[in-house]
């Protein structure tokens, strides 16, 4: 069982939109690790040195290398595959999209919004992920969770709208993610959506 590997980082490779794979030499013997796109950076230095936290997937037919560059991310995506209906490769989209942090914001304000920004995961499949995840996600680890008398927030219904309106736009998972973060939770949808704009138009 391989746990992490410290090495140079050799070649890196796409995987679809929400995967790399990397080629980390360690002793002169290269490991395939897979790792999501956020993880280390859309384009990774090669040459340089790295350390990875890994997860080993064994299966009949093959065994996989998951690489994190934190154990909590580890940790989270180990999580993630033991929910119904997560995989490896279901698990390392929903970590390209969101950081664990996110991800339990997410799940601790019952957001199914936010899961919807997965690609391949729709309303009636967040939904049912919800419960599952919250029994499984270390959600004390997002400790700046406000509880108020005992019951976590809700996502904001003016937020839900804008996200909304930017999936029909055709904006990108991750795109709709870092600008929402940056807006208030409140506030008129069109003056949100007017300000998501400007701030996405900016940042291409």
């Amino acid at each position: 069982m391989i746990g992490s590997l410290r090495g140079v980082l050799v070649d890196r490779v796409r995987r679809g939109d929400h995967a790399l794979e990397l080629l980390v030499e360690v002793g002169g013997v290269g490991y395939r690790v897979v790792t999501p796109t956020r993880s280390f950076g859309a384009d990774p230095s090669l040459g340089g040195a790295v350390f990875v936290h890994v997860h080993t997937h064994v299966r009949e037919d093959a065994i996989a290398l998951y690489g994190f560059p934190t154990r909590d991310e580890r940790d989270c995506f180990e999580q993630l595959i033991g929910a119904r209906g997560v995989g490896p490769a279901g698990a390392v989209t929903m970590l390209s999209v969101h950081s664990p942090a996110a991800l339990r914001r997410a799940v601790a304000a019952h957001d199914v919004d936010a899961l919807v920004l997965v690609p391949g995961v729709g309303p009636k499949s967040a939904a049912r992920l919800l419960p599952e995840l919250e029994a499984r996600l270390d959600l004390e680890a997002g400790a700046d969770l406000e509880v108020v008398d005992g019951l976590r927030p809700g996502p904001a219904p003016a937020l839900q709208d804008l996200r909304a309106a930017l999936v029909g736009l055709g904006y990108g998972a991750e795109e709709i993610r870092q600008v929402v973060a940056t807006l208030p939770a409140e506030g008129r949808v069109e003056d949100l959506l007017r300000l998501a704009l400007r701030d996405l138009a900016a940042a291409r």
